[in-house]
């Protein structure tokens, strides 16, 4: 099998229909399927007259656009890996990260060509291929176009890998989650199923890994006019003019871009009426930015989704399935609903055993330690779209095991399952709180907290013994401490404190604790 015949069989089923709409050097450009396809075939040969063989890498420093995933299909076409690193990750990790995995080509821009000056690796890839530019001692990827179109797409063994890419490994050795093409193909049906995709629509894109499920149901994907590597901060006004002179009628995105489009809406009183879904993950999305979301598009259907990179996705809830009762459940203490379980996996919560490796267990050891409706423990998933293992086994022990032949991953949560299957998630395992007050899950605090009028981020840490809460308000809002303190009595909090929180750089929407800590010990 191979993951490119999907894209292939688009092309000759959809033909002149437009794939994707990008903006190129300022201006907008479209893509049918079926040129896709011959950008796609002519990179292929362009590569395999470059020398490269199946089983080699090629690592990757392209922003989200066409040319992305020309290679990206040409990588699949004839059985080459794709490896992702972040480069904001630093200069360390990025060489900890060639040296788990050497690489046999290099392909980036003008500004990522500059990270060979201070590593030793990427200085050490044989080949080099510069996007948008002439440099020394890289080739111009634009010269693809004068190859004929290579149609021979490499048959593969399904668990082939296709596609890697590295944790940040800000707490540990980074690990590598490798996809194989039967795992991209598993995750393509399971994506399918939870978001709805089919031909005929227009998908507002920043999610990379939904362009491709998009690219291989033969729907078009609109990459916005906007800097998707800081979500959190893009300009609002172009991606509205996008969406409604297209006929967008999705968007999937990070809740960090969504929000930037909300608070336009707020300041403006303009609304996407021609949006029918909104699909936001990546990061928790609280009730109370379902609610924004739902004001911005009013015809739209808006919904939140919860996965990982080994699992996408694992569940999903729409904000018009969240009743009141959920809602006041949620400022109670009772965690973040994420809704119904993926059809295409199973899901079971084990008694929370985080930090001891599970191994090899029996049928019956699994039942013992499977929790009833309403328990909490951790979060454990089997299915065709769960990553199997990680690079070299790296991580394996403590985040995977078997039951019988059956593997299952440890998603490192806490969550319980209602007597409507719903799924809530109560945070990390490892940030779960033990003192001599009892316990607290300081997600379900973050999760109540989002839902006082005027706090924008909040955090729950256990600080110099002490159950921490920090608060960053929204703009132009006073916050009441004392106040929020009695709303959340039942959490015991020692003390909260007003701060600005530090925010993921991929996302701007998690929580970046390991940097929120070290603030902590500095003040």
């Amino acid at each position: 099998m191979n993951i490119a015949t999907l894209l292939q069989h688009q092309a000759n089923v959809r033909g002149q229909a437009i794939a994707m709409i990008d903006t190129y050097r300022g201006h907008q450009r479209m893509t049918s399927f079926w040129d896709f396809e011959q950008h796609t075939a002519k990179m292929a040969h362009f590569f395999f007259k470059a020398g490269l063989r199946p089983g080699q890498a090629l690592l990757i420093f392209q922003p989200m656009s066409l040319e992305l995933y020309i290679v990206l299909g040409a990588i699949f076409r004839l059985g080459l890996v794709a490896v992702f690193i972040d480069p904001s990750a630093g200069r360390q990790h990025l060489n900890r990260c060639c040296e788990l995995y050497p690489v046999n080509a290099l392909i980036a821009t003008s500004k990522a060509h500059l990270l060979r000056l201070v590593s030793p690796q990427l200085r050490r890839i044989p080949l080099k291929f510069s996007l948008g530019c002439t440099l020394p001692w890289t080739q111009p990827l634009e010269l693809y176009q004068k190859e004929s179109p290579l149609e021979e797409i490499m048959q593969l063994d399904p668990e082939t890998p296709a596609l890697m890419t590295f944790t940040s490994g800000s707490t540990s050795n980074p690990k590598a989650a490798v996809r194989t093409h039967s795992f991209l193909l598993a995750q393509h049906q399971a994506l399918a199923h939870s978001l709805e995709l089919k031909p005929g629509d227009i998908d507002v894109s920043t999610l990379p890994i939904f362009v491709l499920a998009n690219l291989a149901s033969g729907m078009c994907s609109l990459i916005p006019k906007a800097n998707l590597r800081s979500p959190g901060r893009i300009r609002p006004e172009p991606v509205f003019e996008q969406i409604n002179d297209l006929g967008a009628t999705r968007l999937s995105a990070s809740p960090a871009f969504v929000g930037r489009l909300a608070d336009y809406k707020e300041a403006t009183g303009k609304t996407l009426n021609g949006l029918e879904k909104i699909y936001t993950g990546g990061a928790p999305v609280f009730p109370q930015a379902l609610e924004s979301f739902q004001s911005l598009a009013p015809n739209a259907k808006v919904y939140a989704v919860y996965g990982s990179t080994e699992a996408e996705p694992i569940a999903h809830v729409g904000w018009h399935d969240i009743s009141p009762q959920d809602i006041e459940a949620m400022k109670q203490g009772q965690g973040l609903l994420v809704g119904q379980i993926s059809p295409d996996l199973d899901l079971q919560i084990l008694e929370n055993q985080w930090g001891t490796p599970l191994g090899n267990m029996t049928q019956q050891a699994f039942t013992n330690l499977s929790c009833s409706i309403g328990q909490i423990g951790e979060i454990v998933v089997s299915g065709n779209h769960v990553l199997s293992g990680y690079l070299h086994g790296q991580g394996d022990q403590e985040s995977k095991f078997r039951v019988l032949n059956r593997l299952w991953h440890r998603t490192g949560d806490l969550g319980y399952l209602d007597h409507h299957h719903r799924l809530w998630l109560l945070g990390r395992c490892a940030a779960l709180i033990k003192d001599h007050k009892g316990i607290l899950y300081p997600f379900a605090v973050e999760c109540a907290a989002q839902q006082i009028k005027g706090i924008r981020r909040s955090a729950v840490v256990n600080h110099q013994e002490k159950r921490l809460l920090l608060v960053e308000p929204l703009p132009r809002h006073h916050l009441d401490l004392d106040e929020i303190k009695q709303k959340l009595a039942w959490a015991a909090l020692d003390q909260i404190t007003q701060m600005n929180l530090p925010v993921d750089k991929r996302h701007n929407a998690k929580i970046d604790y390991p940097t929120l800590i070290k603030k902590l010990n500095r003040r």
